[in-house]
């Protein structure tokens, strides 16, 4: 039996270590390789989120303003004539037809005056009469060269004067029947009397006119407001392009609405437009005509105010929370072909039937994002879920 050389099973062994620690080593990197294969990273989905493309309708536009009520006709109820109070004939703050009777200050002295007017007015009439005929008989006498030419204009101006005197008889009269009008004080116009500012029996238009009360017209009803210099340069700039003269533009219409009522609801129409503009604040004076036959408003009342001056025939509207805003404006979050976001600097408008006018910046094939805005942010990808403006969005469930 042949024995190993003690040298060359050293070496032997020695080569079996080396092997068996690069096994392990070998073992060592794939475990390691099969950890770093489960904790690699993996980038997330892009997230879903909803756009739709902006509504396209006809929307009218608007020129808003805030104004208050006045009364077309307001009138102080004076007596013009003296002597004591004898009656209040209505109800304090109710609503009298035209001519309706009021007040009544005792006409009876001023009656007297009207009878005494009339009955010196019978003897005016009288004198004419007397010296009409003694004229005609003084002109036939001359005529028979009976008497002088003298005695027929002695005549002549006998009955001039006595003409004269009728014709003052007669003024005497009817002025004696306007201070005996007067007496009765009644409603000029159809309105509302306030409460009575002087009491039965008081003596009244003494040395001036005393104010007896008021009268204010209802229906219709002034509103008056302002329009600053931008908006009267836009509805110049229209009225030029559609060829409407001021005539014109004092028919459109005015819509009216106080400030517990939902929307517009008293319609009229401009009545006043003013010449020039006021220097100090910049605005133009306008005023509108609005029925008021219910008398739901009153003179004083602060009230929102519209008037439509343009139409367009396809404008743009998206969701109010569509919009964001920084140092540079309004903006909207658009998504291109790329499913990448972007930001998009707009131009907005009015607010109708619940959606933003966009004015500038947007087209109509552009896809909005209408939810989940603060999921984005411009440059990033995302998967859109396309959905229509004013449906439910799927991801806001």
């Amino acid at each position: 039996m042949t024995c190993a050389n003690p040298a060359s099973l050293a070496h032997r062994n020695e080569a079996w270590r080396h092997v068996g620690r690069a096994l392990a080593a070998v073992g060592a990197v794939i475990a390691l390789a099969g950890c770093e294969d489960k904790n690699a990273y993996v980038a997330p989905p892009p997230p879903k989120v909803d756009v739709a493309t902006p509504v396209q309708r006809p929307v009218t536009r608007y020129v808003e303003a805030t104004g208050n009520t006045a009364p077309i006709k307001s009138v102080d109820l004076v007596a013009r004539v003296q002597g004591f109070l004898q009656s209040i004939d209505y109800q304090d703050g109710t609503f009298v037809k035209q001519g309706t009777q009021l007040f009544t200050i005792e006409p009876e002295t001023y009656k007297l005056k009207v009878e005494q007017a009339k009955a010196a007015e019978v003897g005016a009439q009288a004198t004419v009469k007397q010296a009409e005929a003694d004229f005609k008989r003084q002109a036939e006498l001359v005529q028979r060269q009976a008497v002088s030419q003298s005695t027929l204009d002695t005549s002549t101006s006998t009955r001039d004067n006595a003409q004269a005197s009728l014709q003052q008889a007669q003024v005497n009269t009817r002025l004696a029947e306007v201070n005996y009008g007067y007496t009765n004080v009644t409603a000029p116009f159809d309105g509302v009397v306030s409460a009575h500012m002087v009491s039965v029996g008081e003596l009244v238009g003494v040395s001036s006119p005393t104010q007896l009360a008021t009268i204010v017209a209802m229906d219709p009803i002034w509103v008056n407001f302002t329009v600053n210099e931008q908006d009267v340069l836009r509805i110049r700039a229209e009225a030029a392009r559609r060829g409407l003269t001021v005539n014109d533009l004092k028919q459109l219409p005015i819509q009216v609405g106080l400030q517990t009522e939902t929307g517009y609801p008293h319609e009229g129409k401009l009545d006043y437009v003013s010449p020039t503009l006021n220097q100090s604040t910049g605005t133009l004076a306008v005023r509108g005509v609005v029925p008021n036959d219910k008398r739901v408003l009153l003179p004083g009342y602060f009230v929102r105010v519209r008037v439509p001056f343009d139409q367009e025939k396809a404008a743009l509207l998206v969701p109010d929370t569509a919009l964001g805003s920084d140092q540079g404006g309004r903006y909207l979050l658009v998504v291109n072909g790329d499913n990448v976001v972007e930001q998009r600097k707009v131009q907005i408008g009015p607010v109708d039937n619940g959606l933003r006018v966009i004015e500038g910046g947007l087209k109509p094939d552009d896809r909005v994002v209408i939810a989940g805005l603060l999921r984005v942010i411009p440059g990033q990808k995302i998967d859109p879920q396309v959905t229509k403006i004013g449906q439910p969005q799927a991801s806001a469930k």
